[in-house]
């Protein structure tokens, strides 16, 4: 009994598939070692999380699992900031569905404290942020309701900020609402972020052809305030943030990391740990390792550090002056778009777009369906 072409045609999309995967399944497999030496030898101990908070702990120890969620009320975790005012803690909040609540977590994956804000929704809450006020020195919090599963059905999205509660007890704190609009139509995103220096906010959508989008300079809370884009994204992108120092930033995607300079090139990605729904992406406090998370009960956090050659191509944001402008813009349009690609640019040839193993992945998963679809159709014949 010979072997049907289907079956041929099935097997080889299965090893396309393996094939290109492989990478990062043995990468997840020796995080796994990784993270699990790093929990049964270092976490309990005074080493493994310094008292300061999640801070880099060397470039040749490599990814390690820092805690797991504790609360069952964390299900959903979709954003992760570390707290600028209280050592040790990390901020989270869930998915939708959820109400407008976040979460202070130590450095165990305990709750410390959980949190409402009031004058809020949580319609799709998909990432946060912090900032300081360089008014107070406090720190900000931004939790951005930005998703959009109709991918342009919601008119508008919002982002709002509250002050960082000075103490870690439950508590409802008063939030301020700012409406946005893409200057080039409606889209789901889920990245979020904030320059440490400016201030300005930025979102990042989850397209196939993503985009980074740049807020006013100043937020208005009497009007919707318009999004526009000064750069491309990976694609499927499920978070961002930016490095403390400003130098830089990450974007997360469900397969890696990309690390972005301000000239508006890539510089380097990163490897990350498997995870079942890769959902969120910060610095630690040193900005040279990364935290990310997932979302599902009792989900993990992991630390990963940032490769020495992908910092050491991140000048200090200090030393990033731009040049003056031979000839202003010829409109407040072109200034702002202007202003914001000097802040942020995640275009340029040198590898700001898709991983070519991510590219195969995409086509080997549509010319599998495309074969199971036309066997299915010569089946029923």
């Amino acid at each position: 009994m010979g072997i049907r072409p289907g079956a041929i045609i099935v097997a080889l999309c299965a090893l396309v598939m393996l094939l290109v995967t492989a990478p990062a399944a043995t990468a997840s497999g020796a995080a796994a070692v990784s993270g699990a030496r790093a929990v049964s030898g270092a976490l309990s101990g005074p080493t493994s999380v310094p008292a300061s908070g999640p801070a880099s702990v060397g470039r040749d120890d490599g990814e390690r699992l820092l805690f797991r969620f504790q609360d069952p009320a964390i299900t959903e975790s979709s954003g992760l900031a570390l707290s600028p005012a209280h050592e040790g803690v990390i901020y989270t909040h869930n998915d939708s569905s959820a109400g407008p609540i976040f979460f202070a977590v130590g450095p165990k994956g305990k709750t410390r404290a959980t949190f409402r804000l009031s004058g809020a929704a949580a319609r799709d809450w998909e990432g946060m942020a912090v900032s300081t006020d360089p008014a107070t020195g406090r720190g900000v919090l931004w939790f951005a309701d930005i998703g959009d599963n109709f991918d342009g059905g919601w008119p508008d999205v919002s982002v709002y900020r509250v002050d960082e509660p000075a103490t870690l007890r439950d508590a409802t704190l008063p939030a301020t609402r700012y409406r946005f609009r893409y200057e080039d139509g409606g889209r789901n995103a889920e990245g979020v972020m904030v320059h440490p220096r400016t201030g300005r906010l930025y979102i990042v959508s989850k397209e196939f052809a993503g985009g980074v989008y740049a807020a006013p300079r100043k937020l208005r809370t009497d009007r919707v305030n318009v999004l526009r884009r000064v750069g491309s994204a990976p694609i499927m992108a499920t978070d961002a943030a930016y490095a403390p120092d400003g130098s830089g930033f990450v974007i997360r995607t469900y397969f890696s990391a990309t690390i972005y300079s301000e000239p508006g090139k890539s510089v380097g990605r990163v490897t990350m740990p498997s995870l079942d729904q890769a959902e969120s992406i910060a610095y630690t406090r040193d900005g040279k390792a990364l935290l990310t998370g997932s979302e599902g009960a009792k989900s993990p956090v992991y630390q990963v550090p940032i490769p020495t050659g992908v910092l050491a191509k991140l000048a200090p944001a200090t030393a990033k002056a731009a040049a003056p402008a031979t000839s202003p813009p010829a409109s407040p349009q072109a200034r702002e778009r202007s202003a914001g690609a000097s802040e942020v640019s995640a275009a340029g040839p040198s590898g700001s777009g898709v991983p070519v193993r991510m590219i195969f992945l995409w086509l080997a998963v549509a010319v599998c369906a495309t074969v199971i679809v036309a066997l299915i159709a010569r089946t029923a014949r």
